[in-house]
């Protein structure tokens, strides 16, 4: 047990949640402990500070689970955003990575995941019903779907087709400059803002 092999109850227990995050290994947690230490002891609290303003006051877009400020996110609320055209992503930092290519004006829709029997993520686990809600209002003439290239990805893809195939709507998928396999989030900006625009329709794929 951490406890066991260092000086300090408190120090032990940092190590432990900072050891939880993804990427951080034990040496990595401890060296972050030790940082905090070296700190003046208000750079140290207002870093607390901010990561319980940032749970407690962080909210999802109550129409496309974004991350947000207020009920409605930015880009739902903004006027200059086609709101026809819904791209489907996994995540919220697939949306970030689309923002930053410039090349996407329309809305956005976070499922917050994909379909994984292996991982136990089921269709009744994602934000699909309320997918579905937003088209059947009228106003969407084209759903994008934005997963990333592997099995998974495929599989909710293919899901989502045969939930919004019969509406009125055009379904069409980027165009894989992606390499098999990659997540959105690693793919350049130049790649995945042309995979955007080279869309095709999901039929063909």
């Amino acid at each position: 047990m951490l406890k066991d092999k260092y000086p300090s109850k408190y120090l032990s227990d940092a190590v432990e949640q900072f050891a939880k995050l993804p990427g951080i290994g034990e040496r990595t947690a401890l060296r972050l402990a030790l940082f905090l230490l070296r700190l003046k002891k208000e750079e140290a609290l207002s870093f607390g500070t901010i990561i319980n303003d940032f749970i407690e006051n962080i909210q999802f877009c109550q129409t496309c689970h974004n991350i947000s400020d207020s009920k409605t996110c930015d880009i739902c609320a903004s006027k200059n955003r086609d709101k026809s055209i819904i791209c489907v992503v996994e995540n919220v930092k697939d949306v970030m990575a689309i923002e930053q290519t410039h090349q996407y004006k329309g809305l956005f829709h976070v499922l917050g995941g994909i379909i994984s029997p292996m991982e136990g993520i089921s269709p009744i686990d994602l934000e699909i019903g309320s997918l579905i809600k937003r088209v059947k209002v009228g106003s969407v003439k084209e759903i994008i779907l934005a997963l990333s290239a592997t099995m998974e990805g495929d599989t909710t893809n293919f899901y989502l087709y045969k939930k919004l195939k019969d509406f009125n709507i055009k379904l069409s998928v980027i165009a894989r400059g992606v390499s098999f396999g990659d997540e959105l989030e690693y793919t350049d900006e130049v790649t995945l803002g042309r995979s955007i625009i080279n869309r095709t329709p999901f039929e063909s794929k």
